[in-house]
């Protein structure tokens, strides 16, 4: 398998950005302008240690600790990613590079999970941040002769949800599996009310798809979805599981920090898991029984000290990782 995890575990100016992730940069937006005080922080703190005698890069290049990373625009490496992992993207390019937030977006195009994969094997992107690979990236990059290394750089949840009128507030994972198995089709049969289940899927390649086929359910196990119970993007994902009715209710999965920060719904509620409500203490400690991460992915053949590594390694320091816990994200756990 062409994966190696290390220690810790198109041209993007030319691309046009996702319907969805222009509609994520707009609900981001206030929330990465309140960021932009704790961005402040972390570059005087960055300055402050190159006062006492670390090396950085500054604008023309140069040797720089974990700590403090600077890079000038035409240095940082061109990164790609998941929806999700946007508003960590444009923070860290902000701190890194010195700019603000609305500035370092254009230096950031994130082209969704497969494609994003895509591009770091053929060579357009030097990192991609993003959920794990799916078996068909996997082989992709084999039959390209490209080793991926794979490191963990925030953790996440992967979390159900359903909406907030449903009466039910927990399930077992082999509930969960007997749902998405179409071994359970009513709610009344894990506590809930007389009403059918509306079991939504993500596309195949998915970030969420790979989430679900990877934690909780198998390829072999997972029922055919009609077409219609596909959802392409996670935001009209959470906004169908919303839709209650006499009949029906719906459950649906995503990610944490999605559902929580950035495509948020009043009228959706998400579910404990064995008896575990998702939230960041529980993620970061362990005791959600679907913990997963966020990844930085490089081709395992790129050259030490280049500024791929130099950045994933800032991003992994306790800057970084500030910087991440400030974005709202959850900073890795033990």
């Amino acid at each position: 398998m062409a994966v190696k995890a290390n220690k810790h575990g198109f041209d993007r100016r030319g691309m046009a950005v996702m319907k969805e992730e222009r509609v994520m940069r707009k609900l981001m937006r206030n929330k990465m302008k309140n960021l932009s005080m704790c961005l402040l922080a972390v570059l005087i703190s960055a300055w402050a240690f190159a006062g006492c005698g670390a090396e950085t890069s500054g604008l023309g290049g140069g040797k720089a600790g974990a700590g403090s990373l600077r890079l000038a625009p035409e240095e940082y490496p061109t990164v790609d990613g998941s929806t999700v992992t946007i508003p960590l993207s444009e923070a860290v390019a902000s701190a890194v590079m010195g700019i603000s937030v609305d500035e370092a977006r254009q230096y950031i195009l994130h082209n969704k999970t497969h494609r994003a994969y895509i591009n770091l094997v053929d060579g357009n992107a030097d990192i991609i941040f993003v959920t794990s690979p799916s078996e068909e990236e996997l082989k992709y990059a084999k039959d390209n002769g490209v080793e991926l290394e794979v490191v963990p750089i925030v953790s996440e949840g992967f979390v159900f949800l359903t909406s907030s009128e449903n009466p039910v507030k927990n399930l077992t994972l082999q509930q969960i599996r007997d749902i998405y198995s179409g071994k359970i089709v009513n709610w009344k049969d894990v506590g809930g009310e007389d009403k059918k289940i509306v079991a939504y899927q993500r596309p195949e390649n998915s970030g969420s798809q790979t989430g679900m086929l990877d934690l909780v359910i198998g390829p072999d196990e997972i029922m055919p979805a009609p077409t219609e119970k596909v959802i392409a993007e996670m935001g009209s994902l959470v906004d169908a599981v919303a839709v209650y009715t006499n009949e029906e209710d719906a459950i649906g999965y995503s990610y944490y920090y999605y559902v929580t920060d950035m495509w948020k719904n009043e009228k959706v509620k998400l579910l404990a898991v064995e008896g575990v409500y998702p939230d960041k203490e529980t993620i970061s400690n362990g005791s959600y029984p679907l913990r997963t991460a966020y990844y930085a992915v490089l081709r395992a053949d790129e050259p030490e000290g280049s500024n791929a590594r130099r950045l994933l390694d800032w991003i992994l320091s306790e800057q970084g990782q500030r910087l991440a816990e400030e974005a709202g994200y959850v900073r890795l756990g033990s």
